[in-house]
């Protein structure tokens, strides 16, 4: 292994300090400690059957390669996926910047203010333009967020009417996901014309406007009709053509979704897209996902945080309505950021010259005799055909080089910001078979559906036209924010790893980034080699005999993989099977997704070491062996250790009956070490954004792909548009694309192709290593709550500061914001234990960088001694007054320690400042005071 090779660049501590990590940790090689930690009934003894590790420049040739197999032809399919061209300032300062994409959730807001106030743009410019009153800070995609609304709405109704209606010009794979999710609530989804709707029955009804179809209807009749019921409509609507149209919010719409792909973000053979969900204030508790609000800080100024977190879906466990804990926030930054950069005039030019375009089209065909619906349109065509005029039709575009979405009896066909008039002449050739030379026609919309309301007013949607001003005012952002450009980021369970410049390279590549999700298999056989390629991967890191990339996240692949044990009972004749086992320390996503999926939730005992109670894992896997479905349980697991009792828990199960679902949150512990197939996991999913490096993008995207066994595999996810996606006999889609998020899976495939199976082993040790020299570290200072029966840990190590309370009165949230000032993120905070700190080093950080964030918190525990002594006082103290910004640095000093402790509290910080811009954060105003849009630039005066 030469000193330039990949593994030895990703990996953080060299030769030297390994040997010297070791020594304090107590062992004398990586082996050594690794069988000290792993129980040997689970340790994986031999090499990953996987290709020796390639160099940078050799996997990016590889890779483009793949590329090149791909056949990027001009999409017209549309079904919410179209062309965008994506402002470059936005391209290389946003998506090409790690200053954002490494950022964590920012569940810190003091240093998250950045990524906040873009989130708030986003979540005006979804405000604005559906003429709703609140947004969400995005979801998923179009067709989950469709899916999440339904569910917000049966629960609105406190599910006392089980009919969710569905108008039938609504998008296939967003009816497919709408079906998926609806299934284990029991909830009957009826597809038809408004007239066949059963108003009295029906909980909701939905509808997409524009339809698929292309045409649009006001539907303020049938919200009067469903309101009258005291139920809720629906609409899935497209943002650039609400620039033109009356929005839904003036419908009378109680909810509005949809996607934002289209504001700049690549179509990448089906995401990461930021989808969204609109509401009413008075809905504000029951919005799955995140919200950014409007708040103060400790000297009274406006500054932005998550509001209402205690609504957020994972937390309310079992009585969740979702399992959404993620968002799209990359994604949704991008969207806001094209908003702001373009303005309300740029969007609506660029929705009026898709229309215009449109309408030439159109008058062409209909001169040509072709059939074409009457109604009013904005981008999309469907044009009626027979069988032969199809295929024709076919044969023609496929000559051009151009794609079209086909049907039994129709062709349709959507136009884009990329469509140009040279497109319409040769679509008008393709369909009419006459040369024509066609533009855009001039005009606007009128009539009674043309948009009079004002939308994004707000100064920020106008100020930063040239792109001078636009990249200051992107960077002014990236400052506040505290990511892995800066810092270390020690989050348990959160795996905030290195996000190698060489696998984020090919992602922007237009090979990948332009390819619609629909195209027909034959012209992406790159992607779909590379996809392939990325199953084999992790089907030999995993020891699975199956896997799908569909679920688009880690919530997304726990309720794809329960729905397919549950698919596979069904198919058993054991349907009636509907307990789900889950330990009580299990993240609040395990209980949300078993409800989801319908199933009942029991839980199971945790011992006083953390580890499950196996003999009450017993015992209630006998009590409930004729309905057991299945066991959830994280590996290693939530508490940092791996339990030895893990495969005596999954006989256990098995004998009674069930499935062992294993939550790969922490698979960053176990990849060349052991297999969760080879040790009794029936189905697990991996957070691709976690162990394979794909970025967390400040709170998204993700991949949550799930591995089975191979009596599983016949039930993995399919798509009704994509036969090659997935077994026929699997489960319906859960999400709207037919791989997911497609277009960062290269992130993964690279790491993966370039460590090599002894580069993937020696990650894992060497995560290990970083955590136990942590612990090891720390342990004079703050106990470790918990550890394996040889007094080491997994990946991370959970320290207590509950002692710390009851002596001082500091609290881990005053730790928290305190490690603000020597220029970290916080560990995780109370949780899977409240008052305590998990904190998780990754193989990626150094010994200086692991060392600088022990030396911070051993002298914060200084600082702690002192108040303990009486030395500080108990309120008026560093930590209590932390963190500290620019602005108590230049103020009048009244404070009992000095400014050269609040500011540079160890040598080094001086060299490596991060100047917070925010003072500790009011989260009481904010949840009093809802304000989730722009606020005016008078409360920044």
């Amino acid at each position: 292994m030469t000193s330039s090779s990949f593994v030895q660049r990703h990996i953080g501590p060299n030769a030297d300090d390994i040997a010297l990590m070791l020594q304090e940790v107590g062992v004398k090689t990586l082996t050594e400690l690794v069988q000290k930690t792993v129980p040997e009934n689970i340790y994986f003894s031999k090499s990953l059957d996987l290709p020796q590790g390639l160099s940078e420049n050799e996997v990016l040739a590889y890779a483009k390669n793949l590329a090149q197999k791909n056949k990027v032809s001009k999409s017209f399919i549309g079904l919410g996926y179209y062309g965008t061209l994506t402002p470059n300032v936005i391209l290389r300062n946003v998506l090409e910047n790690p200053g954002w994409y490494t950022a964590y959730t920012p569940y810190q807001p003091e240093i998250s203010q950045g990524r906040m106030e873009a989130l708030i743009n986003f979540q005006t410019m979804v405000a604005d333009l559906t003429g709703m009153q609140l947004s969400n800070a995005s979801l998923l995609d179009e067709g989950t967020a469709a899916a999440e609304a339904m569910a917000m709405a049966y629960g609105l109704l406190r599910q006392k009417k089980k009919t969710f209606f569905v108008h039938k010009n609504v998008f296939p794979q967003t009816l497919e996901v709408i079906k998926t999710r609806a299934i284990p609530l029991g909830i009957e989804v009826v597809v038809g014309e408004f007239s066949e709707c059963p108003w009295e029955n029906a909980f909701a009804v939905f509808a997409q406007y524009p339809g698929a179809d292309g045409t649009l209807e006001d539907f303020q009749q049938y919200s009067d009709k469903i309101h009258a019921q005291k139920a809720y409509m629906i609409a899935s609507s497209d943002l650039l053509a609400l620039t033109l149209y009356k929005p839904p919010g003036e419908m009378g719409a109680d909810i509005v979704v949809g996607t934002t792909q289209r504001f700049g973000v690549p179509m990448g053979f089906g995401g990461p897209h930021a989808g969204y969900l609109a509401t009413k204030e008075e809905f504000a508790r029951s919005i799955p996902g995140r919200i950014v609000g409007v708040t103060k800080d400790s000297r009274g100024r406006s500054c932005y945080r998550l509001t209402l977190q205690t609504r957020e879906q994972h937390i309310r466990r079992e009585k969740a309505t979702s399992n959404i804990c993620t968002a799209q926030v990359l994604l949704a930054v991008m969207a806001g950021m094209y908003a702001v950069y373009h303005g309300p005039e740029g969007l609506k030019a660029i929705a009026l010259s898709v229309k215009n375009r449109t309408a030439a089209l159109k008058d062409a065909l209909l001169k040509a005799g072709l059939k074409i619906s009457e109604k009013e349109t904005f981008d999309t065509l469907r044009i009626t055909a027979t069988a032969e005029q199809i295929s024709e039709i076919q044969k023609k575009a496929l000559q051009k080089n151009f794609n079209f979405f086909y049907s039994a009896n129709s062709v349709q066909l959507s136009l884009d910001e990329t469509t140009t008039d040279e497109d319409l002449s040769t679509l008008a050739e393709i369909f009419t078979g006459k040369k024509a030379n066609l533009s855009a026609k001039t005009g606007t919309v009128e009539g009674a559906l043309k948009r009079t309301s004002e939308y994004l007013t707000h100064p920020v949607f106008s100020r930063y036209r040239s792109e001078t001003e636009m990249l200051r005012y992107i960077f002014k952002l990236q400052k506040k924010d505290l990511t892995l450009a800066d810092a270390m980021i020690p989050l348990g369970s959160c795996t905030m790893k290195l996000n190698a410049t060489a696998e984020m390279i090919p992602v922007t590549w237009p090979e990948f980034a332009n390819l619609h999700p629909f195209t027909p298999a034959d012209q992406v056989q790159g992607i779909l080699e590379l996809i392939h390629e990325l199953e084999g991967q992790l089907k030999e890191i995993t020891g699975f005999k199956a896997f799908s990339l569909q679920p688009n996240a880690g919530s997304q692949g726990e309720f794809a993989g329960l729905l397919v044990i549950r698919e596979y009972q069904k198919a058993k004749g054991e349907g009636h099977r509907n307990i789900c086992l889950i330990p009580s320390s299990a993240h609040g996503t395990n209980p949300a997704s078993a409800v989801m999926a319908g199933l009942n939730v029991v839980i199971v005992k945790c011992d006083d070491s953390g580890n499950v109670d196996v003999a009450d894992l017993k015992a209630k896997a006998q009590e409930h062996a004729k309905n057991l479905s299945c066991l959830m349980v994280t590996y290693p697991s939530t508490h940092g250790v791996f339990e030895d009792s893990f495969k005596e828990m999954c006989t256990i199960i098995h004998d009674n009956g069930g499935q062992v679902y294993m939550d790969g949150a922490n698979m960053n512990a176990q990849v060349g070490i052991c297999r969760p197939g080879d040790i009794g996991a029936d189905v697990s999913h991996l957070n691709l954004h976690k162990t394979f490096c794909i970025p967390h993008g400040g709170g998204g995207p993700g991949v949550g792909p799930i591995g089975v066994g191979a009596h599983l595999a016949p039930y993995l996810p399919k798509h009704g548009l994509m036969p090659e996606a997935g077994p026929q006999t699997g489960i319906t889609a859960t999400t709207s694309a037919p791989w997911g998020s497609a277009l960062i899976l290269p992130i993964s495939w690279s790491y993966i192709k370039m460590m090599g199976p002894d580069g993937l082993k020696k990650a894992t040790e060497v995560a290990i290593l970083n955590a136990n020299y942590i612990a090891k570290r720390l342990s004079a200072h703050y106990p470790l709550l918990y550890s394996g029966k040889n007094g080491t840990v997994a990946h991370e190590c959970i320290i207590d500061t509950r002692k710390i309370k009851e002596t001082s009165g500091i609290t881990v949230d005053d730790i928290a914001k305190r490690l603000m000032d020597y220029g970290f993120h916080a560990p995780t905070m109370s949780w899977p234990v409240v008052g305590t700190l998990m904190i998780e080093p990754t193989e990626s950080e150094s010994k200086i960088e692991i060392d600088r964030f022990c030396d911070a918190m051993i002298q914060i525990r200084k600082e702690i001694a002192a108040i303990e002594a009486g030395k500080m006082d108990k309120e008026n103290n560093s930590l209590k007054n932390a963190p500290h910004t620019a602005d108590d640095m230049v103020s009048d000093w009244q404070r009992p320690y000095g400014r050269e402790e609040a500011f540079f509290p160890l040598p080094w910080v001086r060299e490596k400042k991060f100047w917070v811009s925010s003072n500790r954060v009011d989260n009481a105003y904010g949840d009093k005071n809802i304000m989730c849009s722009c606020p005016p630039l008078s409360d920044y005066q």
